[in-house]
């Protein structure tokens, strides 16, 4: 009994025990959220490390992992972002120069180059004997690799990591493995060596069969290294320096050339893309150590280069960084760009060591707005504006396109510029319905039919709709900015528009249908057999519902039905490469800033069938006289006369309408207010090391932007508080009852 009335009060404790020790619990939380709040130099909700508070990076996001980080295989405007950063091709572009000028990169000065006939004599540029053009390069000195570990080297000079077999590599298990790391300079023979890896068959590089046409012995290299691996057990490494390339000439560690057949003026653009950058041999070797690649440790994963950055980790499912290259060498911002850089305060930094950033850090961000949400909390730098965020960024009035009062508000920037960059919605001109097939007659139907949908379907509607008007209707392949790009009443596609008040207007309806009834389906029905005309617009995923059922409506304006028909891209890309497709949404954005690149896309003989699915030319569109033209035009300087054949080759592809319609598109771009030196290029992705930002400004707009909200806190202690204190008096009465029985 005893025992029993000993522990029951202690029992019955525990409940005011535990109300006070939650309310301590409490106090004690929003007592540390404070102290947090009060004492952090960063914002409470900031998604980065605290270790990087009010350092010199900046903050961008990826969507996919890159596929291909190797220069030598990658043709993707997402992987040079990172490619083109890391690498130094000979030649880049002048950062603030528009038109588009290239500069020496790597180079003392631009390549020489020396025109011959077919017995190697000297002739004129202008000769009509030339039958080779030799491009002399001069490298500069001391330039420097990164720190990587293929360069690695113990004290009797050979590699530190030198596996025979996979079981001594065992114990690298990643690429953060291997702690030594070493450089060199680059040579002339590291430029060579990259050539030769364009050239080997087994990397699929996306451009040698373009090149092969031109850099002299390129085929006969391919198919010696085809030869030679032949005599190789799988996956072992083959050193390309011990095979001969009759078009390229090593002259010394610092000089080389490269032959090209006949004139090719569109190569200078070509040595300034990643493709010809360069790779050091010492890195392939590297890279086909055994057992590496079987761990993913290849060069598409971790690249190694003598540019601004260098990719420190590579971590597709969270974050990808680049960090200044310790060992880049002398290169500085430039002091003179175009009119009103001055006063954007472009050149404030003119002459300053570059790069200007320590690093770049991008983090996975799998969807728009998360994105956005923090662009507008200061966590991002730079943003695009998606559909769901554009009419919170932009306001569209009669003093035209402009930031809302909330963007000026944060000091936001906008940057707008047309994308060097056509889409177009094709038709394959192999398709025995709409393209240009059967007898002459026939053919005149057909043009018929494609100029009836192509009046039909409004592109400006789509891109207001779609897009919030950020974009141009295209009148021909070639987009604003590049020469060759007709704007005005001589530019127009007169088989689509009328010019009208001093704007281009879209022909009425009835003119589609009047067309419609000349190709032989009058109310969009066959005149013959009567059946209702059902067109196949083939595309990646079904796409977009809304938009789908927009094109469907397009259509339906001259009772022509639209079956859409959905698959995977390798499903997609099968089809169109067997000419199994017959309607079809594509793009491209420019290499260069010529119009041989946008023309091409048009070429007969790089039509995609005819090549097995790998030519640009998707529509297959093979007019002869265009391909005569084409031939006439591609190699020639800008000039009158090249505009003039520019002009016939866009007048008939408007008539032969192998693309119902074309857009080109605009970019929007905002910048919050501590980033600095941007700006829109549209070829180059190699600004990163122009890119500046003001650390301290970015870390006091976080704090603002993102003050913790404390009144609810205070709100919940003062409600528990008060539901606590009765219940507590009521439990003391009871005890004092208890213990004094006769008291009240």
């Amino acid at each position: 009994m005893l025992f029993t009335q000993w522990h029951a009060p202690r029992k019955e404790a525990a409940v005011p025990v535990r109300i006070w020790s939650g309310l301590v619990s409490f106090v004690l939380m929003f007592s540390t959220v404070l102290m947090l709040t009060a004492c952090s130099d960063q914002a409470w909700n900031n998604p980065h490390p605290e270790s990087e508070s009010g350092q010199n990076i900046i903050y961008s996001a990826f969507a996919e992992r890159p596929k291909h980080l190797d220069p030598a295989r990658s043709y993707s405007s997402d992987e040079a972002r990172f490619i083109d950063n890391i690498y130094q091709p000979p030649l880049e572009y002048h950062y603030l120069k528009r038109p588009y000028e290239l500069i020496p990169s790597t180079l003392t000065e631009m390549p020489r180059i020396e025109y011959t006939d077919a017995d190697g004599k000297p002739v004129g540029e202008d000769s009509e004997s030339v039958a080779f053009s030799t491009y002399y390069f001069e490298i500069k000195p001391g330039i420097q690799y990164q720190p990587h570990p293929a360069f690695a080297k113990n004290a009797v000079g050979g590699f530190v990591y030198d596996f025979a077999s996979e079981q001594e590599s065992a114990g690298y298990k990643a690429f953060d493995d291997f702690k030594q790391s070493g450089s060199r300079e680059l040579t002339a023979g590291d430029y060579i060596y990259q050539i030769k890896r364009l050239a080997d068959p087994t990397l699929l590089s996306p451009v040698r069969g373009l090149l092969s046409q031109y850099i002299d012995g390129m085929t006969q290299f391919s198919e010696s290294v085809s030869s030679a691996r032949e005599s190789l057990p799988a996956g072992q490494w083959l050193d390309l320096r011990r095979l001969d390339f009759s078009g390229l000439e090593l002259i010394d560690e610092r000089h080389f050339s490269v032959r090209l057949k006949g004139k090719y003026p569109q190569f200078k653009y070509w040595l300034a893309y990643h493709f010809f950058a360069p790779m050091p041999w010492e890195a392939d070797r590297f890279y086909h150590l055994p057992g590496l690649a079987q761990r993913n440790i290849v060069l598409d994963w971790h690249p190694v280069g003598t540019g601004p950055f260098m990719m420190t980790r590579n971590n597709p499912n969270e974050v990808i960084i680049l960090e200044r290259n310790p060992n880049y060498h002398q290169d500085v911002y430039p002091s003179e760009g175009d009119e009103g850089d001055a006063e954007a305060g472009l050149l404030a930094d003119a002459g300053k060591p570059l790069p200007l950033l320590d690093k770049a850090v991008y983090r996975l961000e799998k969807e728009a707005i998360p994105l956005w949400t923090k662009f507008l909390q200061g966590y991002y730098d730079r943003s695009g504006i998606s559909g769901d965020s554009f009419d919170q960024a932009i306001r569209i009035s009669g003093d035209g396109i402009n930031l809302t009062d909330e963007m000026q508000q944060k000091g936001i920037r906008l940057e707008k510029e047309v994308v060097l960059g056509t889409y177009y919605f094709g038709v394959n001109m192999l398709d025995p319905v709409i393209g240009d097939t059967g007898s002459k007659e026939e053919r005149a139907k057909k043009r018929k039919l494609r100029q009836a949908l192509a009046i039909a379907y409004d592109a400006q509607e789509n891109i207001s709709i779609f897009y919030n008007g950020r974009g141009e209707v295209s009148m021909g392949p070639i987009p604003p900015g590049i020469f060759g790009y007709q704007s005005g009443k001589e530019g127009i596609n007169p088989y689509v528009f009328d010019w009208k008040n001093g704007e281009p207007q879209r022909k009425p309806l009835d003119e589609a249908k009047r067309l419609l009834a000349e190709a032989g389906y009058p109310q969009g029905r066959n005149a013959v057999t009567g059946e209702p005309l059902v067109l196949n617009l083939d595309t990646t995923g079904g796409g977009s519902s809304a938009t789908l059922n927009w094109m469907i409506e397009q259509f339906k304006k001259l009772n022509i039905q639209l079956n859409v028909r959905g698959t995977d891209y390798n499903r997609f890309k099968e089809k169109m490469g067997t000419g199994n497709a017959q309607l079809f949404q594509w793009g491209w954005l420019a290499d260069y800033p010529d119009a041989e690149n946008f023309m091409f896309l048009l070429y007969g003989p790089n039509g995609q069938v005819a090549n097995g699915g790998s030519g640009v030319n998707s529509t297959n569109y093979n007019n002869a006289e265009y391909n005569r033209l084409f031939e006439q035009m591609q190699l020639m300087e800008d000039s009158p006369q090249r505009m003039d054949i520019i002009r016939k080759m866009v007048a008939i592809v408007q008539r032969d309408t192998p693309w119902l319609s074309a857009w080109h598109p605009l970019s929007y771009i905002l910048n919050n207010q501590w980033v600095e030196n941007t700006k829109p290029h549209g070829i180059s992705k190699a600004v990163l090391k122009y890119f500046a930002v003001d650390p301290q400004l970015r870390q006091q707009s976080q704090r603002q932007w993102n003050r913790p909200v404390l009144w609810p806190l205070i709100i919940v202690a003062a409600i528990v508080l008060l539901l606590a204190i009765p219940g507590i008096r009521a439990y003391r009465r009871r005890q004092q009852r208890r213990i004094h029985p006769g008291r009240k």
